[in-house]
């Protein structure tokens, strides 16, 4: 059984973000976000709820794909509480975490305007 701690919806896909998308960078950012950032990222429209720390092991979501976070850098949590700014970074191995960003294993799909993007925590116990 899982439960959210992080729900929003895409409202904006900057022109380059799908180079980045290719490459499994997912930049997302809350509105508003600068023009300049905006170009490669994945704008949402903020969280829905209080704000819950990522952690390992939580799955981001979008739509029906995702992929479960194995490392979460030392800033990662702060940035994306004040700025909903989160970097993923899949399927990178051993590569060390940057502070602001966090890494994952998994597929995620090329987002869409209006998919849910989404965070859950496994409740297994």
């Amino acid at each position: 059984m899982t439960q959210p701690v992080w729900q929003s919806t895409v409202v904006y896909i900057g022109p380059d973000a799908s180079e980045m998308f290719e490459a499994g960078v997912f930049i997302l950012f809350g509105q508003p976000v600068p023009d300049a950032l905006a170009e490669v990222s994945l704008v949402h429209c903020g969280p829905e709820a209080e704000f819950i720390p990522v952690e390992a092991g939580d799955v981001f979501r979008i739509g029906d794909s995702f992929a479960v976070i194995t490392e979460v850098g030392s800033l990662a949590n702060d940035n994306f509480e004040k700025l909903g700014h989160f970097v993923i970074y899949l399927n990178v191995g051993e590569a060390d975490v940057l502070p602001g960003a966090v890494k994952a294993e998994g597929t995620l799909r090329v987002p869409s305007v209006g998919d849910r993007v989404e965070i859950h925590r496994n409740l297994a116990g």
